[in-house]
């Protein structure tokens, strides 16, 4: 009888207690997740538009940058495209391309000057949806908000293909999050994998070390660094191509998953394609296909890669051309100009003994995905990938921001996150005005 006394009374003293825990949740109107330049971005519009919220950084404010960046990255946009709201490159090289250093500190001050709410290390390690918005678990305490802004980023994971499972065990494999420098690669060749901007830098970067390299190329995007006289960038920005919509464009799923660019950000403002890494000799082979019997097999479809991208960088120099006729810059920028299509090497193996010692390390230049395994809320489509309308999730007052193409063809890139996060801003507000 005493006993059952004491576990009536332990009873009614731990329930209150549970109930007390859940009402002291903090709760917050929106909470945004990355404390990178789009979540930044967007607490910017957030605090314009006068909304209680604060920004969760897994580590600290522009934490990608300082940590998952090899050492050498500079940015592909100059300085003078660099920028986020009501904050702009003020130096002395507005030409010129940040060096990794230089993008910490712009995307520090911009935190500061705007004195952003960032509640650094802070993980958040689950999100589930509640009658009235979410509930976010994290390392230092759980929150409750009405809306949630998904600013995390799409280059969380490296996507690396399952055939890497079948290399022997003698290749050291890395990625761009855990390469930084090439002298801490195993001495001897190295196999580059993939053609976007990453894949053509870092084979440009090791092979300068005194290193044989092999470079594995299959889709990419082709672009001189400079034309006409001016930043290709500049071509894009000025004539509105970088600027076009999500629904203004035919094969949106495509565009998303096209790599980056092949740029590079030097003070020479040099181009770096494919025949630039050919005359260096770095040896160029098709996409890796295939591992058998501890062979790497290369794909015979180099020629219509390359043609497909000569092809579609000239259509983009003709979009440029007929915009400086139709808008009079003719006179102040240099004269039409074509490129030499890339050159396909005479007899490019087609396969490469990983047995040998011939290739020592391999670097998988050949992607990312964003990491969602927190997200306890069914927005995800069978790949892992969020279904969303522009940045709108799949579910009330869910939104996402600093992912290709989001909104605009240059969502993904510093300068693209200030008009997506009006935008969303924008359509958040309504929604806690609504509801």
């Amino acid at each position: 009888l005493v006993g059952a006394i004491r576990r009536t009374r332990e009873a009614r003293t731990c329930a209150p207690a549970s109930r007390l825990r859940r009402r002291v949740i903090e709760q917050i109107a929106t909470v945004v997740i990355g404390a990178g330049h789009a979540g930044l971005a967007t607490s910017y519009f957030l605090s314009e538009h006068s909304i209680d919220h604060v920004v969760l950084g897994r580590g600290e404010i522009a934490n990608t940058w300082r940590r998952e960046r090899w050492n050498s990255l500079q940015l592909l946009t100059p300085n003078w495209l660099t920028r986020l709201p009501g904050h702009c490159y003020d130096g002395s090289d507005p030409d010129g391309y940040m060096a990794m250093p230089e993008v910490i500190a712009f995307v520090d001050h911009f935190a500061a000057a705007t004195a952003a709410p960032v509640r650094t290390h802070t993980t958040v390690t689950s999100v589930r949806q509640t009658d009235d918005g979410y509930h976010i678990a994290t390392d230092t305490g759980d929150l409750g908000c009405r809306c949630l802004v998904l600013a995390s980023g799409a280059y969380n994971v490296p996507s690396v293909p399952a055939l890497h499972e079948a290399l022997p065990s003698s290749i050291e494999c890395r990625t761009p999050i855990d390469y930084h420098q090439p002298d801490t690669l195993p001495e001897g060749g190295v196999l580059v994998v993939g053609a976007s901007a990453t894949g053509a830098q870092l084979a440009d970067e090791i092979h300068r070390s005194g290193r044989p390299v092999t470079l594995a190329v299959g889709e990419h995007v082709r672009l001189p660094r400079t034309y006409r006289g001016r930043d290709i960038l500049w071509w894009m920005d000025a004539s509105g191509i970088w600027n076009e919509r999500y629904d203004e464009i035919d094969d949106l799923t495509r565009a998303r998953r096209l790599p980056s660019p092949q740029l590079v950000g030097t003070p020479e403002h040099a181009t770096l394609d494919f025949n630039v890494l050919a005359d260096a000799s770095v040896e160029l082979v098709g996409r890796w296909a295939a591992v058998r019997d501890g062979k790497a097999l290369f794909s015979g479809g180099m020629r219509n890669q390359f043609a497909l991208a000569d092809l579609k960088m000239n259509r983009l120099l003709d979009t440029c051309d007929g915009w400086a006729s139709a808008h009079g810059r003719d006179a102040d920028t240099a004269p039409p100009e074509r490129f030499e299509p890339t050159r396909v090497p005479e007899s490019p193996r087609l396969e490469l003994d990983l047995t040998s010692g011939e290739i020592r390390s391999i670097v998988w230049a050949t992607g990312f995905r964003p990491d969602y395994s927190w997200l306890d809320v069914p927005v995800l489509d069978r790949k892992g990938y969020l279904r969303h309308d522009g940045g709108v999730v799949d579910a009330p007052g869910l939104y996402v921001t600093g992912l290709p193409v989001l909104r605009r063809r240059k969502s993904s890139f510093i300068n693209g996150a200030e008009d997506d996060a009006r935008d969303l801003t924008e359509h958040l507000a309504g929604y806690l005005a609504a509801h």
